[in-house]
Formats: structure tokens, sequence, C-alpha cells
């Protein structure tokens, strides 16, 4: 109880997004600490956190910290708790104990892996200066799990802070190592454009746009770099060239209406457009939510138009407006959705987090329209960030609801539980205070005796080693000599004489048998010891049971009065911090929409100027073919 107590001592820590990968496998001897470990395994930064933080403050609040198991892995359990804070992206708090990792005196591979996390969280939160300084710690020996990693990251770096030729030699280095071939040579390619190579740059982007993996992210970097070289060269009017590229994109894949929409203008641009007509006809079936499909509603009809096909382009502008005006309508719907805040309640749907791709599914739900079109904002890293730190709030949200019912659980069980040993341990007391006088007494009796042994080693007194019939017959022959003391007849003579040899006899047996007796004394004295031994064992079993009797029920009334004001006191700012995030996400998505909303209306304005000038153009195309 009192480890569930302590936990609450977690409530300090800071909400913040999950990211890092978990932490490496580690055999735990203690308890705890392996505990930590499971969490952390399943991605469950926060309870790692909490139930390290509350092992460690115990470990080292004991009278005698080696006597715990944690004694051996301490090191490992300090490291872990930074290890942990910058899984959770609490690169500030973990600051601490990375810098102590740092500048301390551990492994150089534990010290390297340490900075590239820290670089990679300051990555993911747009911080290049910050993340340049702590990659720039790595120095000397690298794991080589992460050896790979850490040079693709620094490169990265490199681009953001405009260190080009660095960046370059190092994605050259890696671009030919299994499972970075996509990653390496697309970022090679964007780093030799950036540093005026554009040939060389343009060069390693058709490298990227032919690279053969069966791994989805490398074939999405592969679409991605085909319809950069795409688009690139329909701007410098090659659009001819520009065709080899937007078809290598994949037709399922994340940039493929992007690709079919750049396709089309690049046969527009050359003249051809009933070629155009084909991958706008792709298109234009696809989710109307869609930037490109919309876009291409407005390319198909524009293609039969040029094709002096007025009818067929009328009717399909009808169609682009429908189209529009049920888009504006889902618009309208989303942001008054958003509005009555039912966009921060689907994003924490519990059944939709359950599956991989639950932002996609969103949209398919029936009853959420404030996410119809949001897809695209939710992959952004800034939404991401933001609705990962919502996430994380309403978790602990949820956790401190938890935890003020687990006070007041403990809080009535600790009721319980005195009114019960109040009730038992008044007579268990008395019996055991009998007990004890009574084990106090033959302990005393067995000091005796062995005093007694003592002296029998320097003063030998056979008399105190005779045993309980050696003695009845010895007062027994005493009575009978007495008996006959005064007797002066010869019968009275010989039983004197009798009883004088059966004196001897006996006497002569003990004091010659006096060494084993003694010796059988002292190993019948061990064999009491073992049971003395045996005794103390269960007396202090009792003390220590009757110890945590106590300790179950006493001395709990001063941590529950001081964490429920804590609890509080943190779900109050949990509160405001949600309140504060759900207005930022809120605010995005208001943004996203009307950005759409304006340029959805720039399209229906042009639909409709299009469809008027095409159904002229067919009328009087019409009359000159009666005349």
């Amino acid at each position: 109880m009192m480890r569930g107590f302590l936990c609450l001592i977690g409530l300090l820590i800071a909400p913040l997004a999950h990211s890092a990968p978990p932490a490496e496998k580690v055999r735990a001897k203690d308890l705890y600490l392996g505990e930590a470990y499971f969490h952390a395994a399943q991605g469950s930064y926060f309870d790692a956190i909490t139930r390290l933080d509350t092992e460690l403050w115990q470990f080292h609040r004991l009278d005698d910290p080696k006597l715990d198991p944690l004694h051996y892995q301490v090191n490992q359990a300090e490291f872990s708790v930074g290890d942990f804070e910058l899984s959770y992206r609490m690169h500030q708090r973990a600051g601490r104990a990375v810098k102590a990792v740092l500048e301390g005196n551990v492994d150089e591979a534990i010290r390297n892996e340490a900075a590239w996390r820290l670089a990679r969280i300051f990555m993911q939160k747009n911080d290049a200066t910050s993340a340049l300084a702590a990659i720039e710690k790595v120095q000397g020996r690298i794991p080589e799990k992460i050896r790979n990693e850490e040079k693709l990251l620094r490169a990265n770096i490199y681009l953001h802070v405009g260190r080009f030729p660095a960046a370059i030699n190092l994605l050259q280095g890696i671009k030919d190592q299994k499972g970075f071939e996509g990653f390496a040579t697309y970022n090679l390619g964007i780093a030799l454009m950036q540093s005026g190579q554009e040939a060389a740059g343009l060069g390693e982007l058709a490298k990227a746009g032919l690279i053969n993996s069966g791994d989805e992210a490398t074939l999405a970097i592969r679409d991605k770099a085909n319809l950069l070289l795409g688009n690139r060269l329909i701007s410098a009017n090659k659009a001819a060239e520009a065709k080899q590229y937007l078809d290598r994109v994949r037709l399922t894949g994340p940039f493929s209406n992007k690709a079919l929409l750049s396709s089309g203008w690049a046969d527009a641009a050359e003249g051809q457009f009933d070629r155009a007509l084909v991958p706008w006809s792709i298109l234009i079936k696809r989710n109307s939510t869609d930037k490109a499909v919309q876009e291409g509603l407005l390319g198909a009809p524009y293609a039969y138009s040029k094709l002096e096909l007025h009818g067929r382009a009328a009717q399909l502008y009808a169609v682009a407006l429908q189209n529009f005006g049920a888009e504006l309508t889902k618009l309208d719907a989303s942001l008054k959705s958003i509005r009555e805040g039912k966009f921060l309640q689907a994003l924490v749907r519990t059944e939709s987090k359950l599956d991989r791709n639950w932002v996609v599914r969103l949209r398919e739900l029936p009853d959420t329209p404030e996410t119809y079109y949001l897809l695209e904002l939710m992959a952004s890293n800034e939404f991401q960030e933001s609705l990962q730190n919502y996430f994380d709030l309403e978790e602990l949200r949820q956790n401190l609801a938890a935890w003020t019912d687990s006070l007041d659980s403990f809080a009535e069980i600790i009721e319980i539980r005195g009114r019960y040993y109040d009730g038992v341990l008044p007579g268990i007391d008395t019996r055991f205070k009998a007990l004890d006088s009574q084990m106090r007494l033959r302990m005393e009796q067995r000091q005796t005796l062995h005093e007694r042994l003592q002296k029998l080693l320097v003063s030998p007194r056979p008399d105190f080693l005779e045993t309980a019939d050696e003695r009845v017959l010895r007062e027994q022959l005493a009575q009978l000599g007495e008996k006959y003391r005064n007797d002066t007849s010869a019968s009275g003579e010989d039983a004197r004489q009798r009883i004088k040899r059966l004196q001897g006899v006996m006497l002569w047996n003990i004091r010659t048998t006096y060494d084993d007796r003694l010796t059988r004394a002292y190993r019948h004295l061990h064999e009491l010891d073992a049971d003395v031994d045996r005794l103390n064992t269960i007396y202090r079993s009792f003390v220590r049971s009757r110890q945590a009797a106590t300790q179950s029920y006493k001395g709990y009334d001063n941590q529950l009065r001081a964490l429920r004001p804590r609890v509080q006191d943190a779900r109050d700012k949990v509160a405001k911090l949600m309140a504060r995030q759900g207005n930022l996400l809120e605010a995005m998505a208001i943004h996203e929409l009307e950005a759409r909303r304006t340029r959805l209306e720039g399209y229906q304005v042009q639909a409709r100027f299009a469809l008027a000038e095409s159904y002229d153009r067919a009328n009087k195309k019409q009359e000159s073919a009666s005349k």
C-alpha cells in the first residue's frame, strides 16, 4: 500500500507527448524497476516514470540502501528515468538526468546514445539549434544499433542549420545502407540542390525515385521524390520530361492524388488535353475532400473545353459546382461542429486510437463531420505535436481522476483495517505477553544450565550429572541406610554392607562416565539451542507481523491529507491546460477549414463562369452546325 501512495509523487511530472521507441530491454533484479521497464516497453512512459521515480525516492531514503535489490542497478535506474522522460518528450526535465550522463563517468556508448536521443527530441520540436548542440556531444564509440540513425539525424540537423557540405558527406556514406537508401538518397538530393548543385541533386532524386523496397515508408519516399522531380520539371517548362517521373508514383500511395493532378497538367502544358483527361478522370472519382481532387474537378472540364467538347465540359462544370456546394455544406457543418467542441471529443475516441490508422478512420465515422477535411492537417508535425500533448493531458486527467478515487478507497481500506485490528490486537497482545513471560523463564533456565556446565569444566561435580533414576536410587539407598543404621543384628550388618556396595557401584558409574555425561549434556544443550533459535525466529516473525499490522492502518492520515490537495491542484492545472491546448487545436482546425472554404468559394466562382462560357460556346456551336 505504501508504494501505491508514493506513486502519486508522479503528479508533478509535466504532461508531454510520446515519440521515442521503448527503452532497451534490461534484465532487472529489482521488482519495481522491472515493472517500470514493462510499462516503458508498452509505450506507457508516464506510468514507467512515476513508478521508477517512486522506487528511487524510497531507495534514497533507506537506512541501508545496500539491502535493497535496486542497489545493484541504481545507476541504470537513474539513467532510465532520463531515458523515459526523453521518450515522453520531457527534454527539459530529462535534461538533468541526461546532463549527468553526458558529463558523468559512464560508458561512452551510453553517453552517445543519450545525446542522440536528446537531439532527436529537439528536432521533433523544430529546435535545430539545440539539436545541433546535443548531437555534437556525440563523440567516440556509437552503439551499432543507432550508428546509421545517428548519421541520418546529424545530416538532417546540418540541413536545417545550413551546413550543406557536411550533410552531403554524411548522406553519401549511408545512402547504400539497407533500410536507409530512400531517406538518405532523397535528403542527399535536397542537400545538393540547396547547396547550388542542381543537376547533381536532381540526379540523386531520380535515384531515390527508382529504389525497390517492400517497406511502405521507403516506397512513400520514392513516390515523394518522383513527385518532386515531376513538379520541378513542370515549373522549368519541361513537362514532357516530367511525365516519366509522375507516372512512377503509385496509384495507391499517399502522393497519388497530387501525382495524378500534376500528370494531367504536364499533358495540358504540352497541349495534349486528351491525354490529360486520363489521369484527371481517375482523380475526380476519388474523395472530394482532397485538394487535388477538387482542383481536378476543374481540370477535367477545362480539358474538354480545350478539345471543343463544350457540352461535356458544361456537364462536368455542373458536377464540379454540385460537389463544391456539397463540400461547402460539409465545411460549414465541420466549422459548427468544431465550435461546439465535438472535434476534441472525436479526437479522444478510444475505439479510433486502437487502430494504427485511426487518423484516417476518424474521417470515416458517420457522426464526425468535424474531421472530414482535417486529414492533411492531422498529418502535419505541428498539429501532431499539439495533438499528442492533448492526448497526454487527457490521459493525465484520467489518471488523476482514478487517483482521486484511489485515495478515497485507501482511506476506506485503512478505516476497515483499523476497526478490525483494534478489536483483534488487544487479545493477541495479552496472549503474547503470557507466552513472552514463559519464554523469558525458559531462556533464563537455559542460561543457568549453560553456566553450570561451564563450571563443571573446571570444577567437576559428578553428582550434578546424575540421571533421574540415579537420583531416585540414591535417595532410596540413603533411606535404607538410615533404616539399618542402628540395627546391630547380623542381618542388619549384612544389609548395611550391601547398601554400601550399591552406593559404591553407583558412585563408580557416575565418576567413570563423567566425561561422557558432560559431553552428552553439551550435545543436548546444543540441541536445545536449535529449538531456542527457532523460537526466536517465531518471536521475531510475530513482532514483524505485529508491526506490519499496525503500519497497515496507522500513519497514513498525514499522507492522505497532503496528497488530496496536490491531486486536486494537479487536476485544476490539467483542466486549464487542456482547455488551452484544446482551443489551440480548434483554432488550427478552424484556420485550415476557413482557408479551404475560401479556396472552394474561388473554385465555385471559376466553375460558374466556366459553366456559363461552356453553355454559351456549346449553343454557338450547335447554332453553327444547324446552319
